[in-house]
């Protein structure tokens, strides 16, 4: 995040798919800028309020939300685009590419193994996972129109236990 941070101009415009209750991150964001934050959840997004009182807050689906082209700085999916179907990946990415400006970034967590689309129980609800590898992820990712500048793994605890991301910030050159 803070090479992202880094990275933007002066209050930046920036859209967080997967929003969430709006933790630590998404604060750093909305402090930074203007935050448009997207979720699917109703109860996520009443917790975002709570915390991220001046950002416009959009229930839906990231799959079929829309903007009109060149909107934003930065676009931010963070442990998010891991839920979605991998067939459905391309076309999301090459959608974000269209909603940053020239020079716009695009901070990403992936997964990192070869995971076909299942459903699994995580922190009790059912949950969609699904990933490619590394390599697959950057090449997704330029697939789409953007140069990838970082591209590292992370290890991270979760309440299952220990989990790997693929962080990649890209960003759209033309």
């Amino acid at each position: 995040m803070e090479r992202l941070l880094a990275r933007l101009p002066p209050e930046p415009d920036v859209l967080e798919l997967g929003v969430g209750a709006g933790v630590r991150s998404s604060r750093l964001l909305a402090e930074r800028g203007r935050l448009t934050g997207v979720d699917v959840s109703a109860e996520q997004l009443a917790r975002a309020r709570r915390r991220l009182p001046g950002a416009r807050l959009l229930q839906a689906d990231l799959l079929e939300v829309e903007f009109p082209p060149r909107s934003f700085d930065a676009v931010v999916a963070l442990y998010v685009v891991n839920h979605v179907p991998r067939d459905e990946l391309g076309p999301l990415l090459a959608r974000v590419a269209t909603w940053l400006r020239p020079g716009g970034l695009f901070l990403a967590t992936f997964g990192v193994s070869d995971t076909p689309p299942s459903q699994e129980r995580w922190l009790g609800v059912p949950m969609l996972f699904s990933s490619y590898e590394r390599g697959a992820n950057d090449a997704l990712v330029r697939g789409a129109g953007l140069e990838v500048l970082e591209s590292e793994t992370e290890a991270i605890e979760e309440p299952d236990g220990p989990a790997r991301f693929h962080w990649i910030l890209a960003r759209r050159t033309g």
